[in-house]
């Protein structure tokens, strides 16, 4: 089966823990990686202050099943020192299962695609980078939703902008470090 996966944090040195959580997703499912985007610099939607994320997107495929995936995510992060205290607070890491092929599914632990993928600038740029021509179940192209958030944003939406998400570099520092 064909995972997207969205990869983010916003505290620590958020540029190496990203970069070793796909080196962990793939030693967790014994995978490699199909793609992988660039690391993009966003800021958060929601919650409290907090310092921005760095987000970025994997495609991997893996036979194993969907809940167990979600298990083998959440003890990455779990590994990662993650703690789920505040709704969109801060995070050390976070993994999510966007899509898994075309499969649609509103179980309550696992809603396939993720249910505000379509909505977020800093899973679908990435995304787009790594599969231009990929769609989101029961939402369409993703090309033609980064357009429409876009458009929304403009039109004082509170979703942000595909403009909203800018590639990290290498000189750049992670979130909350200083140089």
């Amino acid at each position: 089966m064909r995972y997207v996966i969205g990869i983010g944090s916003n505290m620590g040195d958020s540029v190496s823990i990203v970069r070793r959580a796909i080196d962990e997703i793939e030693a967790m499912f014994d995978v490699d990686v199909d793609e992988r985007s660039s690391l993009y610099r966003t800021r958060p939607m929601g919650g409290p202050e907090q310092d921005d994320y760095i987000n970025a997107v994997v495609v991997m495929h893996c036979d194993r099943d969907p809940d167990c995936v979600l298990a083998g995510l959440q003890e990455i992060e779990f590994e990662f020192g993650r703690v789920r205290d505040v709704r969109w607070g801060p995070r050390t890491l976070d993994l999510d299962i966007i899509a898994v092929g075309d499969i649609i599914s509103v179980d309550p632990d696992l809603t396939l695609p993720h249910p505000r993928a379509h909505e977020r600038a800093f899973v679908l740029v990435p995304w787009h980078e790594i599969d231009p021509e990929a769609t989101l179940p029961n939402h369409g192209l993703i090309e033609n939703l980064i357009v429409r958030l876009t458009h929304d944003a403009q039109d004082g939406s509170r979703i942000p902008s595909s403009s909203s998400v800018v590639v990290v570099t290498a000189g750049d520092q992670a979130p909350g470090t200083s140089p």
